[in-house]
């Protein structure tokens, strides 16, 4: 089993930052993915961003140029850098963890709310 803690959600402005942190623990492979996803009222889940526990980072297409993605191996952590943010990056964002293809694994979510 592997239990994902976010940290870093809350209200901003448009054109703030946050930052988004989720640790893992648990049974923590050496390969993995780590990353997230997020979920606005009344829409499926989309993906944000992934990392690779070897460095490669993926970014879906409305947040490249605003959104960075990094991981610290040592610490089994994720981060996202969220910039330049807008209204329609409010949602609830969930830290994510997959080994292999079958085993993923899900954190409770944090509340990113983008508001004047």
């Amino acid at each position: 089993q592997v239990q994902l803690v976010e940290s870093g959600g809350g209200l901003v402005q448009p054109g703030g930052s946050l930052r988004l942190s989720c640790a893992a623990s648990g049974s923590i492979f050496n390969s993995n993915v780590m990353g997230w996803y997020r979920q606005a009222p009344g829409s499926q889940r989309e993906l944000v961003a992934l990392i690779s526990s070897g460095g490669t980072g993926t970014l879906t297409d409305s947040v490249k140029g605003r959104f960075t993605i990094s991981r610290d191996n040592a610490k089994n952590t994720v981060s996202l850098q969220m910039n330049s943010l807008k209204p329609e990056d409010t949602a609830v964002y969930y830290c994510y963890y997959r080994v292999g293809t079958a085993s993923v694994y899900w954190g409770q979510g944090t509340q990113v709310t983008v508001s004047s």
